[in-house]
């Protein structure tokens, strides 16, 4: 499903510093301690980490696109999670170890001599089998938790604190700070904040948004996405609406009953697991449940990649190839 489109618009985002280009060399591992807001809370590193571990595609790219392959001891990520040839950092995957293609565990950090675990909720970190900040702490391992995935307590599980493309600029900055690559995050933002711009520009307006729903999985239940995850901004940007955006969490399950009231025109499908794209859209035009709702009726049905769809330095190209696909549903037939 990668195809070079994507990793040209990626690379146009860095111009100013070229694709994959090293902005700034990364300070000794004695420099002074650093300082962070994390999740709403201050984090002091007292030292740069120089065995990084990470779980998933998307946190792991957010190392590559600031060029700190050297700064890493592996990543844990599925196997499942799209084709990475044509991604602007593939040289990274190729110099860092794949430490599991499950996700990580106590073993395998303490295994890779791990000075720093970057992850999530629900991206790694978990209560049910006590991989946390706070078990990691109590092994002396400082971690950094993904933004898109803090938990914001309206529940024990809700997600989210920020708007989404906030918290990828909030990750990217922070890890400027701590690893001494300030100019290289800075330049990717800007990149990023120009790409977005330009297709605003050309998005739908009023009532000629179209309304989008997100499926990521689940016949049973939809699992999709609330206002606080990475498609809320990629379907906005894009020049959609999230059907969804009145669901205070990240990532979440809702009804089937929902998706027909709100009756969205187009369909984004999370491409990625078992189950592929293909098999996916054939059960949603098949779903009884489905056949009144407009973007089924109409077979208006767009997949991407998981990695488009997490908080990643991918959701840029994601919104421009979305804002693409958005401009091409006419605004009568609804």
């Amino acid at each position: 499903m990668r195809k070079p489109l994507l990793a040209a618009l990626l690379c146009l985002t860095v111009t100013a510093t070229g694709c994959g280009a090293t902005v700034e060399s990364s300070p000794d591992a004695k420099s002074a301690a650093v300082t962070l807001t994390n999740c709403g809370r201050e984090v002091t590193y007292d030292e740069v980490p120089e065995r990084v571990v990470t779980n998933d595609v998307g946190i792991t790219e957010l190392m590559f696109a600031l060029d700190l392959e050297d700064r890493m001891a592996g990543y844990a990520m599925p196997d499942d999670k799209g084709d990475l040839r044509g991604v602007p950092w593939k040289d990274g995957y190729d110099k860092v170890a794949w430490l599991s293609k499950d996700q990580l565990t106590k073993e395998n950090v303490l295994d890779a001599r791990a000075d720093l675990v970057l992850a999530g909720w629900n991206y790694g970190f978990r209560e049910d089998s006590g991989f946390t900040p706070d078990a990691l702490e109590k092994l002396g391992i400082p971690s950094y938790v993904l933004t898109e995935s803090c938990r914001n307590g309206r529940s024990k599980t809700a997600r989210g604190i920020m708007p989404p493309l906030d918290a990828l600029y909030t990750d990217l900055t922070n890890l400027g700070r701590l690893f001494g690559v300030e100019e290289r995050a800075a330049a990717l933002i800007a990149g990023f904040r120009k790409t977005i711009a330009d297709v605003r520009a050309k998005a739908p307006a009023g009532a000629d948004r179209p309304s989008v729903f997100l499926y990521d999985s689940g016949r049973d239940t939809p699992f999709t996405a609330g206002r606080y995850a990475a498609p809320e901004q990629i379907i906005t940007e894009a020049g959609g609406v999230n059907v969804m955006h009145d669901v205070a969490d990240s990532w979440t399950t809702v009804g089937w009953e929902s998706v027909v009231r709100r009756d969205p025109d187009v369909i984004v499908i999370c491409d990625y697991g078992d189950v592929s794209a293909e098999q996916k859209e054939e059960f949603l035009l098949s779903h009884a449940a489905l056949r009144d709702v407009s973007a089924v009726r109409h077979r208006r049905i767009i997949s991407l990649d998981y990695a488009d769809l997490v908080e990643s330095p991918r959701n840029p190209s994601a919104i421009a190839r979305l804002g693409v696909y958005l401009r091409g549903v006419p605004g009568d037939s609804r």
